[in-house]
């Protein structure tokens, strides 16, 4: 019977250091997850912000009259899509 007993303790405190582990391990989970959100943030950020530089970037070519033939292509194309949805915009404020 004792030994019996014993095999349960032993099984009871393998059990209970699992029980550890595992919560040891779901909060670096949820750690790891609080960073992948916050890094996925910052990357959209920064993403913005290199749309961003790269549309001065083709203004100040088109001013300084410096512009490629790919670059004024791309230029007139982004200058096309802000204009449609300028007249989306109008569109929709007319109804």
């Amino acid at each position: 019977m004792e030994k019996l007993e014993l095999h349960i303790s032993q099984v009871n405190s393998k059990l209970q250091t699992l029980l550890k582990r595992y919560s040891v391990l779901q909060k670096q989970t949820e750690q790891q997850q609080e960073q992948i959100e916050m890094l996925k943030s910052q990357l959209e950020g920064n993403e913005q912000k290199i749309k961003t530089l790269e549309e001065q970037q083709y203004i100040l070519k088109a001013a300084a009259g410096s512009l490629n033939a790919t670059d004024k292509k791309a230029f007139e194309q982004t200058i096309a899509k802000y204009i449609r949805e300028i007249d989306k915009c109008i569109a929709l404020l007319s109804e």
